[in-house]
């Protein structure tokens, strides 16, 4: 089955008892069992195993061409079964640019574990893998990078990396419909389904995806044993939403490419970043490795904070707020509020200033974002 095609029906057949077409969402919390330890298809606890939430699993480890997948009550949730992954002397390489909240659970929750983190201010592969050594068991990465929307290359990060290091690849912008990790040597995929793939700002939750049989038991014993999961009604949101993931994501970027030549022409904004412009760093690796460009534009406002804040107060359509990826467009000020807890100095290095502006290009009618634009930058 082609993309389209898998997002509406992998891991979503008919009921079998009734026939219906949508997959039901078993609210309940246990499961009868037919004698001690006889359990119908598996289910006992809702922690441990839910249809609902079995079939999003299938749904997501098929668009990601993965084997397994694991759903979690965030992002931040999948994030941390990953990271469990690792033991006390263990050490991970990222960068600075990664999503705040995972700066913050690396750097606050799992360092006094005896776990270290290393940041590299640089998309560049070289600058990434110097900070490697023989106890490196992890490389983290997002790409595009929010805010800064770096491309990092993930093939040429998989054969170089160090021997025994698993490939993390935090997919949440660009979405298995533009970019599949694995299928580029990746280990492991993350996602905060919140964004894109839940697409309507509706639900919160996270993902992880990979074809690794022991990394999926140990993910899957800590999904159970911490219980971070997923409600079935937040699956079937995600997966309701899922089912229009490509048709919304043509529409992204397609409002995000005229955006962002649009910012490009504008005598107020100083540099715009966004993948699919040619003078962008990361615009050929991107080429290779994904089939567009995604719905996120960040620049930088001339006039420093105060226009900034100007800006934002004149904005009638997109509205200022966390997150990204739902079909409203959406405006925050990156230094403030998506990367609050990484330190200024640490900010600084990569781009993310007081005068810094990320874009979520919802699916609405690109003139009237082009004219919310213009009013607001006058």
């Amino acid at each position: 089955m082609r993309f389209a095609t898998k997002a509406i029906h992998a891991g979503q057949g008919p009921d079998l008892r009734t026939g219906a077409v949508n997959v039901p969402i078993y609210l309940s919390t246990t499961f009868k069992q037919d004698g001690v330890g006889q359990f119908r298809e598996g289910y006992e606890y809702s922690r441990t195993g839910n249809p609902s939430r079995a079939s999003l699993e299938a749904t997501l480890a098929a668009l990601e061409g993965g084997e397994y997948g694991l759903c979690f009550a965030s992002g931040s949730a999948a994030t941390s079964a990953v990271i469990d992954l690792l033991r006390p002397g263990d050490e991970v390489i990222s960068t600075i640019d990664v999503y705040g909240g995972t700066y913050r659970m690396f750097r606050q929750v799992y360092a006094k574990y005896g776990i270290q983190f290393h940041f590299a201010d640089s998309a560049d592969p070289a600058k990434l893998l110097e900070r490697a050594s023989s106890r490196t068991r992890m490389l983290w990465i997002e790409t595009p990078t929010n805010p800064m929307l770096n491309v990092h290359d993930i093939t040429l990060l998989s054969r170089r990396r160090p021997e025994g290091a698993l490939l993390v690849v935090d997919n949440t912008f660009a979405t298995p419909f533009l970019q599949r990790p694995l299928e580029l040597g990746a280990d492991i995929v993350v996602h905060s389904v919140t964004k894109y793939l839940g697409g309507h700002s509706d639900v919160v939750g996270g993902a992880l995806v990979t074809s690794n049989p022991e990394v999926h038991e140990r993910c899957q014993f800590y999904q159970n044993a911490v219980g971070g999961v997923p409600s079935p009604f937040d699956c079937y949101l995600v997966q309701r939403g899922m089912k229009t993931l490509e048709v919304r994501m043509k529409r992204h970027q397609e409002n995000a490419a005229a955006v962002a030549r649009y910012l490009v022409e504008h005598p107020r904004v100083g540099r715009v970043f966004y993948p699919g412009l040619p003078d962008h760093p990361g615009h050929e690796i991107a080429g290779r490795q994904m089939t567009g460009y995604s719905g996120m534009v960040s620049f930088t406002l001339a006039g420093g904070r105060s226009a900034v804040d100007r800006f934002f107060g004149r904005l009638e359509i997109f509205t200022l707020a966390e997150s990204l990826g739902g079909v409203e467009s959406l405006t925050c000020h990156p230094f403030t509020m998506t990367h609050g807890a990484i330190p200024a100095e640490e900010k600084l290095k990569i781009g993310i200033t007081e005068d810094l502006v990320r874009l979520s290009l919802g699916i609405e009618a690109v003139e009237d974002l082009l004219e919310d634009l213009d009013r607001a930058l006058t």
